[in-house]
């Protein structure tokens, strides 16, 4: 059925009204993801002042049972009422948009939201960011079933919600946005990236109206001061591609064991996990418990020895690793900044013990070593570069961050094939689309496969006669016809020979072919967009985007087959 010019007009008018109200939507997603946020990171500090206090210190009795005891509680909790909120909610996320067409129940939000502020307030190493992504990614599904929107618009929600979590729980909306187009959509179009980017801004604006606008961290003075400086950075980006591969190799290894223990043991599983991090806490190391911004921050003003960071690397590493393979909500964001700048922070007073002519402040070291970390473990490799440029607001830096999370993304690429989230999902039984892998495919355009156009073009001010010359000297079954003055239509062999059989040679070829021109590509087009015209008609015209009749070559249905058919060899 041929829609008439009046329905196309109206479908067009719907489209163009759900892509504005996709955008509005967008503004009231990220105003209340930014509220639940808020609620979400008030309720990890009271509920970790309330069991913890407002400072651990070792020796604390507290330490040793307070993780273990809740997390008994919190297993329950998990395993019978929410038991969608395990986990980082990253790959959940995912789901919902390449399996679920963007459905997350709302009882995930509530169930991560819980689940995680008592178990971030406790004690396990884990971080706000991740759950709180889910939790912006719920809201938003839940008001695109609200709004009976559109399958496609109803999955795009999902990422666009996800972003503004994670925008207000981070207070960084560049790197928000770019993880989600990095990690989560892996695709983008200006109408997609509108929405994401105006969901993010608002939750932000929304986050620092209640909470205030200061950084999560009180960045001193950071410089790059040298090239020389860059052997360190480089040394530091080894180190942490290291600890990145240790990181999510310790993780990916044990996570499926502990699965695969009888089912009575994951009653157990978190409250074993909390009695070592308690451990770790009460014997000396209480900075590994929880997010651990406020040691981030002292390890930039220098408060730490750098033997005593490298230590906290490690023993976060542990801890981390712990909670995560216990499947307890929460997320590894904040763990890996933890990590990142405790080791950045390490190699950099190293370097100034052997090297105290070299002015590098610590600081600096630390934050590198986030993007570091970032790069190398969560496999992000434009976030984490913006991501240290967003929460040090010093373009200065920008060198030694790329030179180290260059080095460190390469060298985790080459030890861990697969990156954490893919791995992941693979371990829950879910085929997610692996982007890093999509991001490296080389893109076929249609010039890789246009042919060479010599022997099959007519023009229209030829007569048919003339034309059927032509069939003498070519093999081909279809010629191109070129128009005048612009445009391209076709005619076959067998209908220029029965139109000399009629007695019309004498007619021109413009004259005698229908009125109808045939689509066109350009030789930078996408070579899958010519599979929407080559099932139409046997060959379409590849043209020059400054002259419409000059043919740059030819593409036909075999030609992409065939050029298909050798890529994936």
């Amino acid at each position: 059925m041929i829609d008439t010019p009046m329905q196309e007009s109206i479908q067009n008018n719907e489209s163009t009204y759900e892509e504005r109200f996709f955008l509005v939507l967008a503004v009231f997603i990220g105003i209340f993801s930014g509220l639940a946020v808020v609620c979400f990171r008030l309720a990890i500090d009271w509920t970790r002042v309330g069991l913890l206090g407002p400072a651990p210190q070792a020796h604390d009795w507290r330490l040793l049972f307070v993780p273990a005891v809740v997390s008994l509680f919190l297993a329950a909790l998990v395993i019978h009422v929410f038991p969608a909120a395990r986990d980082s909610g990253v790959s959940q996320t995912k789901s919902a948009l390449y399996i679920y067409n963007g459905f997350i129940p709302f009882r995930t939000a509530i169930g991560k939201f819980i689940c995680a502020a008592v178990a971030i307030g406790a004690g396990h190493s884990l971080g706000p960011e991740d759950p709180s992504l889910q939790i912006g990614a719920a809201i938003a599904s839940g008001l695109g079933r609200r709004m009976q929107l559109s399958r496609d618009k109803l999955r795009l929600l999902a990422p666009v919600g996800a972003a503004a979590g994670l925008a207000a729980a981070f207070n960084a909306p560049i790197s928000a946005v770019l993880f989600v187009i990095e990690e989560v959509i892996g695709r983008w179009s200006a109408g997609v990236l509108g929405s994401v980017v105006l969901s993010a801004i608002s939750s932000v604006v929304v986050m620092r109206w209640f909470l205030g606008s200061q950084p999560l961290f009180r960045i001193p003075p950071v410089a790059f001061e040298g090239p020389v400086e860059l052997i360190a950075y480089a040394l530091l980006g080894f180190a942490g591609g290291l600890a990145a591969v240790i990181f999510a190799k310790s993780i990916g290894y044990f996570r499926p064991r502990l699965r695969a223990l009888p089912g009575w043991t994951q009653y157990l599983q978190p409250a074993v996990a909390g009695l070592l991090i308690g451990l770790i806490g009460y014997f000396g190391a209480p900075q590994v418990m929880g997010a651990g911004y406020q040691y981030m921050d002292e390890a930039m003003h220098g408060q730490f020895t750098w033997q005593f960071l490298a230590i906290l690397a490690g023993l976060k590493i542990i801890a981390t690793v712990l909670s995560f393979i216990s499947r307890t909500p929460g997320g590894m964001f904040a763990p890996t900044l933890f990590i990142g700048a405790m080791l950045g922070g390490a190699v950099g007073g190293i370097e100034h013990h052997f090297y105290p002519h070299l002015t590098g402040s610590v600081a600096t070291y630390a934050l590198v070593g986030m993007g570091v970390l970032f790069a190398g473990f969560l496999r992000v490799p434009l976030t984490s570069v913006f991501m240290v440029l967003e929460v040090s607001g010093n373009y200065s830096i920008i060198v030694p961050v790329i030179v180290a999370n260059t080095i460190a993304y390469v060298l985790s690429r080459s030890l861990q094939p697969v990156p954490i989230f893919d791995l992941l999902a693979r371990q829950d039984g879910l085929a997610l689309p692996n982007l890093e892998e999509q991001r490296d495919e080389s893109v076929l355009r249609v010039e890789d496969a246009m042919q060479s156009p010599d022997d099959v073009v007519l023009n229209a001010e030829e007569t048919v006669a003339a034309a059927n010359l032509m069939l003498e000297k070519s093999s081909a079954d279809v010629f191109l016809v070129r128009l005048s003055p612009t445009g391209w239509s076709s005619v076959s062999r067998k209908l220029l020979m029965q139109w000399m059989g009629e007695g019309k040679g004498e007619m021109t070829l413009g004259s005698a072919l229908p009125t109808g021109r045939l689509p066109h590509l350009h030789p930078d087009y996408p070579l899958e967009m010519a599979l929407r015209y080559v099932y139409q008609t046997p060959l379409v015209p590849v043209v020059n985007r400054a002259d419409f009749r000059k043919l740059e070559g030819v593409i036909s249905s075999e030609a992409v087959l065939a050029k298909y058919h050798v890529v994936s060899r």
